[in-house]
């Protein structure tokens, strides 16, 4: 039981006729569900994937992604997920730091792995498609006459489980490793911290393969007995369909998504009874667009969360009251289970008022860097995690993030946390989407400079942003310089990628 595979067998055990995984057309109960990862399982077994190897699993989201990741956990091997939108050498880095002697890819990315195999980036790796790829196994074919006998092998929560990659925001990703113990205890903090419940139906829109929707959601839900309804990417106006007609009561997603959501012109009148809980995260969401939420869905309890991968991604959070007293907030206390200091640069808590970096501790933290031991040491340090995030602590005791340690902005000697400045620029009506980022001044030693993608059919100058602006933050925090731009750097959660910014400015400009 205390596996990630082995919540799936109790909960099939405890209520094996629920409805367990929806995807499109095709429904499993929770039966169903746990004999079809024992025939994937017995697959992956007959072709060496032993207890301790490590399986990449490149694929959007779907059933047969669900149903690998278990499979990959009943065998005990290590489950590395990879974005599948990621080029040959992206993927060419993530299999040889991990180390992966299995690939499980779906037909979505064939066009990239076969480029990979071509160029002997996968070597003698065992490589299975989801589907019919020709050229390659087809895993789920393999499975489809095989009788449903469990693989048993032993697996204890000491044993690792996954390995999932940082977002890599601020340069290469790191793997943080994580056992069935800490993937559990994450599982139990988010159940709580959340308010899950035996019965709920969660709808899986963020991409299963990162840490917030695989962690947040499907794992726990399992745990808990959740139907999971998933969707193999973000519509906006399917996902309203579908929170209306499966009766969701739990969602969780990116800020971009619920901004995309608010556009929807017929959201307030959709029947939207059964939606319980909106959490979202994984990026700063703009205070206007969370007032805009509790508005629009007075019912739906919105919860805010601010956490990191490393942590499982445990974290902070605000709950319903707290989201509504204090949109612009990032969280108010550590997520059940979890502790969180904030500290100036000599480790002491920073006074109310204050700017410090945000550190965490809980059984929910990862092991540490896979194979990166001074990575490790620099980012645990007395078992406290050092997440790198700068947030203020203030007098009422809320936490907003205002920085990535690395992406503060000093012009003129002055601190400018770039968070602030892209909820001012934000707000204009003409704004779709914005970041604010550094570039080197002379004289400052740094300039702000405003990277804004317009809504269509309107212009901003820079002299217009910057009066908008100074009505919300002060002077000397406001940009010196527009760039419009097609679109936003961003990974899959929505985090900024600064450095990627920076650089195509460089390139602009050179």
């Amino acid at each position: 039981m205390a596996t990630i595979a082995g919540t799936l067998r109790a909960t099939a055990g405890r209520v094996p006729d629920r409805e367990a995984l929806i995807f499109g057309e095709t429904r499993y109960t929770y039966a169903e569900l746990d004999a079809e990862v024992d025939r994937v399982a017995g697959v992956l077994a007959d072709h060496g994937l032993r207890r301790g190897d490590r399986l990449a699993l490149m694929a959007t989201n779907s059933d047969r992604f669900v149903i690998t990741f278990y499979a990959c956990h009943r065998l005990g091997a290590i489950l590395v997920p990879v974005n599948p939108a990621s080029a040959v050498p992206e993927l060419e880095y993530l299999l040889h730091d991990s180390g992966a002697t299995v690939v499980v890819f779906d037909p979505a990315v064939e066009a990239v792995v076969r480029t990979a195999a071509e160029a002997g980036v996968l070597g003698s790796r065992q490589i299975f498609a989801t589907a019919r790829v020709e050229g390659f196994a087809d895993l789920f074919a393999l499975a489809a006459d095989r009788d449903a006998i469990p693989v048993e092998v032993g697996v204890g929560e000491s044993d690792d489980a996954q390995i999932l990659y940082t977002s890599g925001t601020t340069g290469a990703p790191k793997g943080a490793l994580f056992d069935h113990h800490r993937a559990l205890w994450d599982a139990f903090s988010c159940s709580a911290t959340c308010g899950m419940a035996d019965g709920d139906r969660f709808l899986h829109v963020a991409p299963l393969y990162h840490a917030a929707e695989l962690c947040i959601m499907l794992i726990p839900g399992t745990m808990i007995g959740a139907t999971h309804v998933v969707h193999s990417g973000f519509d906006p106006a399917k996902v309203l369909d579908t929170l209306e007609k499966e009766r969701i009561t739990m969602f969780f997603g990116v800020p971009t998504m619920y901004q995309f959501l608010l556009r929807q012109p017929d959201l307030a009148e959709r029947d939207l009874s059964a939606w319980r809980t909106g959490m979202f995260g994984a990026a700063p969401m703009p205070p206007s667009a969370v007032e805009q939420l509790t508005t629009i869905l007075p019912k739906v309890n919105f919860l805010q969360m601010c956490g990191q991968t490393e942590a499982g991604p445990s974290g902070i959070f605000s709950n319903r009251d707290q989201v509504r007293e204090r949109p612009d907030a990032s969280g108010r206390q550590a997520m059940i289970m979890t502790e969180c200091r904030v500290v100036d640069a000599d480790g002491n808590e920073v006074a109310p008022g204050e700017v410090g970096e945000l550190l965490l501790r809980g059984e929910t933290l990862m092991k540490g860097y896979w194979n990166k031991p001074e990575a490790t040491a620099d980012t645990i340090r007395d078992g406290w995690l050092h997440t790198g995030d700068l947030v203020r602590l203030d007098p009422d005791g809320y936490m907003t993030l205002v920085d990535r340690l690395k992406d503060m902005i000093i012009t003129g000697g002055r601190n400018v946390y770039s968070v602030e400045v892209e909820h001012a620029i934000a707000a204009h009506p003409a704004v779709l989407d914005c970041a604010a980022i550094s570039r080197p001044h002379l004289e400052y030693g740094e300039s702000i400079v405003a990277v804004v993608v317009m809504r269509d059919g309107v212009t901003l100058t820079l002299d217009e942003l910057r009066e908008f602006c100074r009505e919300r933050i002060s002077s000397y925090k406001l940009p010196h310089d527009l760039v419009i731009t097609d679109s936003i750097d961003r990974n899959p959660s929505g985090k900024i990628l600064k450095h990627r910014l920076r650089r195509r400015l460089d390139q602009t400009t050179s």
